[in-house]
């Protein structure tokens, strides 16, 4: 019956629901927040005999600010009512230890947005936390959150896509650490006395992701001089189409990391192996996706082929040139995306334009995705050095290693005596370095990458100033 009972509040409260940033209590929480933040240790303790410390006091009433805000705000997220008491608990509870490092495992517990995934619900989070691709350390942060589940993709995750922990999400509001590049929400971020047996939900803006890939793929297209189909152009220039089809990429994607043939815990969690293990696995993710969007666009779902375009773009032009060139592991797979359809003739580099065949494009990337496959099945008879160098020779088969590599030597240059795991210390930094195509268009999207930090639907997104920032 309580399940009941919170699933029609959940519904309710979408139906000419107030937004809660539009509400004066938001203003005051995030301002409450930001006092607080700089205050704290990586850890998120506050050290009182720090230089720039507050007084206790000080720290006290900046957060009763916090609390007040959130039983203020409260009552306009009814389906959040049990979280927002456990989160205030959390929070007196933090004050009550002096501020020492903070604990939230009760509150994370009682939020629970996978349980009513409901189009265009709300939420409002409070969390000490880390914001992967943003803040490293774990500072207090405030969000705003609007869910994205249209009819369409509950049908396919109720029929075909099983994944009862997605969340599709995009930013309301936000606190510093995601003025980022962070585009997750995840439970694992949040710091709490013990981890959890099992993790009830997750959740990936695409908004972000959507933005960001309109912004970098726009100014690659006008660098690249890419010759567009209509209906591809008429894709970059629509937000919320991309954005269904980064939701229907990230849900497929997310499963994908536990199914198939896996010689290894999917996720690698706590084991340290080569950087190309990682770009392997998010490019096989990625891969098997692309082949679900094919299938769905020959079965007449228009979202289909924007998932097609959204992988290829994103893969091609952003990922290799984004981040550090350091272990970049998705850097990596679009590197190898675009070695893989250069070497089939998908993709041509000539006259300074770069030439796509859209209609091999499809079959030639599925059999990249076959290829990673034929790796991890067969990886299952292999000691873990051995698999390791096969998918380091898949990897290698397309993008040429660095010349100093002492794996692409081979066996005889490492001391296989050492175990697997320290054989990882002889991968250098950059094992596969940019191509030359690759080095010249970093140095001219650098600016337009550079300028998607923080970006979320609402922002101006104008053609002209993006090719500015490009030349």
């Amino acid at each position: 019956m309580t399940e009941i009972l919170v699933q029609g509040a959940a519904e309710t409260a979408t139906s000419d629901a107030p937004k809660v940033v539009d509400h004066p209590a938001w203003a005051e929480l995030k301002g409450a927040v930001e006092e607080i933040r700089p205050w704290q240790s990586p850890d998120g303790s506050i050290d009182f005999d720090a230089d720039s410390a507050p007084t206790g006091q000080a720290a006290r009433a900046a957060l009763d600010r916090v609390t007040a805000a959130v039983e203020r705000l409260s009552p306009l997220l009814p389906h959040d009512a049990a979280y927002h008491r456990a989160l205030v608990a959390d929070l007196r509870a933090w004050a009550e230890s002096g501020f020492g490092v903070p604990d939230f495992l009760d509150s994370l517990l009682a939020f629970q947005p996978a349980a009513h995934r409901v189009d265009g619900l709300q939420h409002l989070a409070v969390f000490p936390m880390y914001t992967q691709n943003g803040n490293p350390d774990r500072n207090l942060e405030a969000v705003v959150l609007r869910m994205v589940w249209p009819d369409w993709l509950a049908e396919l995750e109720r029929t075909r896509y099983d994944n009862p922990l997605f969340c599709g999400i995009t930013f309301e509001g936000f606190t510093s650490g995601y003025d980022t590049n962070s585009a997750v929400f995840f439970p694992e971020t949040i710091a709490v006395r013990e981890v959890p047996e099992r993790f009830s939900w997750g959740g990936i803006f695409c908004d972000r992701e959507a933005a960001r890939f309109r912004r970098v793929s726009a100014a690659a297209v006008d660098l690249l001089s890419i010759d567009l189909p209509d209906d591809v152009r008429a894709m970059l220039d629509d937000q919320e189409r991309c954005m269904e089809a980064f939701v229907l990429w990230d849900m497929v994607h997310d499963r994908t990391h536990s199914h198939g043939d896996l010689p290894f815990d999917p996720f690698m969690i706590k084991q340290r192996q080569p950087f190309w293990m990682y770009g392997l696995e998010e490019l096989r993710c990625d891969l098997n996706a692309f082949r679900e969007a094919v299938a769905l666009e020959a079965e007449g779902l228009p979202q289909g082929r924007d998932v097609q375009i959204a992988i290829l773009f994103d893969r091609l032009f952003r990922f290799p040139v984004t981040g550090s060139r350091v272990k970049n592991y998705d850097g990596l797979g679009g590197q190898l995306l675009f070695a893989y359809l250069h070497r089939h003739d998908v993709v041509r580099w000539t006259d300074n334009t770069l030439r796509i065949d859209w209609d091999r494009a499809p079959e030639v990337t599925k059999k990249l995705c076959t290829e990673i496959e034929d790796l991890y099945r067969a990886g299952i008879d292999r000691p873990k050095l051995v698999h390791w160098f096969a998918a380091y020779e898949l990897v290698s088969t397309y993008l040429a290693p660095h010349p100093g590599s002492r794996w692409h030597k081979g066996p005889d240059a490492l001391d296989l005596t050492q175990p697997p795991r320290k054989l990882v210390d002889d991968v250098l930094p950059d094992e596969f370095p940019l191509s030359m195509f690759y080095e010249a268009l970093a140095k001219k999207l650098k600016n337009v990458v550079a300028s998607t930090k923080g970006i979320t639907a609402a922002s101006p997104e104008r053609a002209a100033a993006d090719r500015a920032r490009a030349a």
